[in-house]
């Protein structure tokens, strides 16, 4: 097993069982105790789990939430195939929200330059992506730009978005459960998150399989204001079998 793939499995039973233990880690995956000290270390610095004595605990687990770097370096590939995938939900003309976040940056990347398209956005680094294509109307929220996400909020930003409607908002979040619907930690990000899919006749979340299940501090809209959510292939079948069933169409990159 290379380094990489270790340390997943490592996310992946930390976030299954809610913590994990330097010595059973050690035997159950057959290295030693300072390997896997070195891959927690690795983690810790990608924002996905915190380091505690003997072992490790999955940051949503502690509430915390990861810098918008740190969450940029990881499950890459899982994001990059949801945005292709979200690429299709793009209309062919009209206006459409991109929410800040991770996924939706690539998604801001991929976006056809044959379309006439207005782009609201609330996040200064996909507007400097997407300021560059000349067939593209790129609004940029204002607002005071929150630090962990790089993201505009408050009301000015809330106010232009109580007077626009849009095809289309594609919106990311920290969590999604069918007892929560969907949430982030920070209420001022979430009062933004609501008002963007109050403005549009359509919202695709985007959302990578870490995100099913979880729950946060604010809320933002329930699972019946999602018309689609689109997840990676590593999504557990149970968690998305209990949002289909609550009404929500899912599909997986």
């Amino acid at each position: 097993m290379y380094a990489e793939e270790r340390q997943q499995e490592i996310l992946r039973i930390a976030r299954e069982v809610g913590r994990v233990e330097v010595a059973g880690l050690a035997d159950g995956l057959n290295v030693t105790s300072e390997t896997i000290r070195r891959d927690l270390t690795i983690l810790e610095r990608a924002g996905v789990l915190r380091r505690v004595h003997g072992g490790a605990i999955p940051v949503e687990r502690l509430g915390f939430e990861p810098a918008l770097a740190a969450r940029d370096a990881v499950l890459i590939e899982e994001k990059e195939r949801i945005a292709k995938l979200a690429l299709s939900e793009v209309p062919e003309e009209g206006a459409i929200i991109l929410d800040a976040g991770t996924t939706t940056a690539r998604l801001a990347q991929l976006l056809p330059v044959d379309r006439e398209l207005t782009v609201v956005v609330n996040s200064p680094v996909i507007a400097t992506t997407l300021g560059t294509y000349a067939n593209l109307n790129v609004l940029l929220l204002g607002g005071r730009v929150r630090g962990k996400t790089l993201a505009t909020v408050d009301d000015w930003a809330l106010s232009p978005l109580a007077d626009l409607y849009v095809d289309v908002a594609f919106i990311g979040t920290n969590g999604i459960s069918v007892e929560r619907g969907l949430t982030t930690p920070d209420p001022s990000e979430a009062a933004v998150k609501r008002a963007m899919v109050r403005a549009a006749r359509r919202t695709v979340v985007v959302a990578d399989h870490t995100k099913l299940g979880n729950d946060y501090l604010a809320r933002f809209a329930e699972l019946a204001d999602v018309d689609l959510l689109i997840t990676d292939s590593r999504a557990d079948l149970d968690l998305v079998g209990d949002l289909e069933s609550a009404g929500v169409r899912v599909v997986r990159a």
